[in-house]
């Protein structure tokens, strides 16, 4: 019999979008609220309850309600997609292919937190690095992005998209996350491995789905000897062997040759590129992630997690 699979809160951004990857397959037995049905309580603690694992789509609080709805007798296992338990010790993060034992956790783990669309970018970037000794302990990271405006969810496509709404947003790009607390904040400190927060600034730009996330590093304040070419290897190095090749750290003579990186370019996909972006023999670096924020940094990465877990 197919393992059955429930989208808590399938109707939104991320859960239509996991809905579309899963389309045509016969290996799951999907369970559906109707639209109309989605406020029944009753229903959808029966669909949780039911089901092999449940993939929670919903904002924060209305996760860990659900979390609270499954019966702690059965056996369901839990994908939550929101921020609530991303630095939650008794949640598997599920993030692959961050290091070489994650898959193994993500297969063998009840609750997995998938990864927020920034962190995924800016972890799989730094992460790496903080293992190879490279990056010493109180680096100040600085983490610069942009998203395309599907990240803010069903309001924020409104806005973006509506010249009518009465607060339509006609920025063609625009900062936000000015108080430098963003929610993300955490999830990379902890998963980056940091002992230092990084400074997060967030930006919104005129296209859907996309995004690019930049970490740039000054060669002389890392590890001695550090240069643009031992970083790429280091990356290539934590990166190799990986399933699938999700991650493509792509070569510094491919990079050399761009003259932009353009954030749609993965738009649909469920993958990742990393870069290092510069000057053999000077002293920066940028490090730049590409993805698509609903792909890899969203539904996506929860299709590849719920297919891990499957095969456990």
């Amino acid at each position: 019999m197919a393992p059955k699979i429930f989208i808590d809160g399938e109707h939104g951004t991320t859960g239509l979008q996991i809905r579309t990857r899963m389309a045509g397959r016969r290996d799951v037995e999907l369970l559906s609220i109707p639209e109309a049905e989605r406020r029944n309580a009753a229903l959808r603690e029966d669909m949780l309850n039911s089901a092999d694992i449940a993939i929670l789509c919903l904002p924060d609080d209305a996760s860990k309600e659900a979390v609270q709805m499954v019966s702690a007798n059965n056996n369901v296992r839990i994908i939550d997609t929101s921020t609530a338990f991303r630095v939650n010790p008794g949640w598997a993060y599920g993030f692959a292919e961050m290091d070489g034992a994650q898959a193994g956790r993500i297969k063998a783990a009840r609750f997995v937190a998938n990864p927020g669309c920034y962190p995924t970018g800016a972890i799989g970037l730094i992460r790496p690095l903080r293992a190879a000794g490279i990056l010493p302990d109180g680096y100040p990271i600085t983490v610069n992005a942009v998203s395309g405006y599907t990240g803010g969810g069903k309001q924020m496509i409104a806005q973006m998209e509506n010249a009518d709404h009465p607060d339509a947003i006609t920025a063609p790009h625009f900062l936000y996350g000015l108080p430098l607390t963003h929610k993300h904040v955490p999830e990379m400190t902890v998963h980056g491995l940091l002992d230092r927060a990084p400074i997060f600034s967030p930006s919104v730009g005129k296209f859907a789905q996309g995004m690019i996330v930049q970490v740039p590093l000054h060669l002389g304040d890392l590890a001695e000897g550090t240069t643009m070419e031992s970083i790429h290897a280091a990356l290539a190095a934590h990166y190799a062997g990986q399933d699938k090749d999700i991650v493509t750290v792509v070569p510094l003579a491919e990079s050399k040759a761009l003259s932009r990186v353009n954030a749609v370019e993965l738009e649909g996909k469920d993958t990742m590129k990393l870069f290092v972006f510069g000057t053999p023999g000077a002293a920066q670096v940028n490090l730049v992630a590409l993805l698509d924020n609903l792909g890899k940094g969203a539904s996506g990465a929860a299709v590849q997690n719920m297919d891990l877990m499957l095969a456990s």
